[in-house]
């Protein structure tokens, strides 16, 4: 199963200071920027880190996560974020070293990132997930995936916890 493209990351390079202050519609996500955040993911030998970075003068954000398994070859993915004005809300274009991609939306919601259904292609059929990051304090993020059954019913493919390393 291919972890790397369960939680969003992000896509081009041109990096602006960490710094600079974010369009109004990633805000809710300004907390990531700058930090590094790393998690194992659970009944694997798998960790999963995400490091966060303002681009192009804070109008997208960059996530570069990299899955690491003992004994194979890591995962590198990369997601940008960045608010679309035709579709008026914050999107997402994902790509790994696996050939997984995705494209969906990030909505703020509850004190919670919310990243409704998508379809994240790769060799094979496509499978729709859905995830959700809860803030717990300033240092530890919650992350929930969820994926849809050949029955179209919901279930949970893992949680954990990432925890901030810089």
């Amino acid at each position: 199963m291919r972890f790397a493209s369960l939680i969003p990351v992000v896509l081009f390079a041109l990096a602006a200071p960490v710094h600079a202050a974010p369009a109004t519609p990633l805000a809710p996500m300004a907390y990531l920027a700058g930090h590094c955040w790393k998690g194992d993911i659970p009944m694997t030998l798998s960790s999963d880190e995400h490091c966060f970075a303002w681009v192009l003068d804070g109008r997208a954000l960059r996530d570069t996560h990299t899955v690491r398994t003992s004994g194979k070859p890591d995962v590198v993915g990369e997601t940008t974020y960045y608010w679309n004005p035709v579709s008026k809300a914050v999107e997402y274009m994902y790509l790994d070293s696996g050939d997984t991609y995705a494209r969906g939306a990030m909505e703020s919601a509850a004190n919670a990132l919310y990243f409704p259904p998508n379809e994240q292609l790769a060799h094979g059929p496509a499978n729709s997930y859905r995830v959700r990051w809860n803030p717990l304090g300033e240092d530890s993020i919650q992350a929930f995936t969820e994926s849809r059954g050949k029955d179209g019913a919901w279930f949970s493919v893992f949680q954990m916890t990432l925890k901030r390393t810089k």
